[in-house]
């Protein structure tokens, strides 16, 4: 297990019957972003992964 799968799962466990939209995650990603400028760069792949996922090429 990785130290990020706590995260993740409290994150399943306490908003995983939400629903949300990718505009609203896309602001809370950049709101994490500019409160800790350190993560940008993983956000970044995160949110590029997150939005080629369906891309056949890659």
């Amino acid at each position: 297990m990785y130290f990020t799968d706590r995260g993740i799962e409290e994150l399943t466990d306490r908003r995983g019957d939400d629903e949300v939209s990718l505009a609203w995650l896309a602001g809370r990603l950049q709101e994490f972003v500019d409160l800790n400028p350190e993560f940008e760069t993983p956000i970044e792949r995160l949110a590029t992964w997150l939005a080629r996922l369906d891309d056949e090429d890659e």
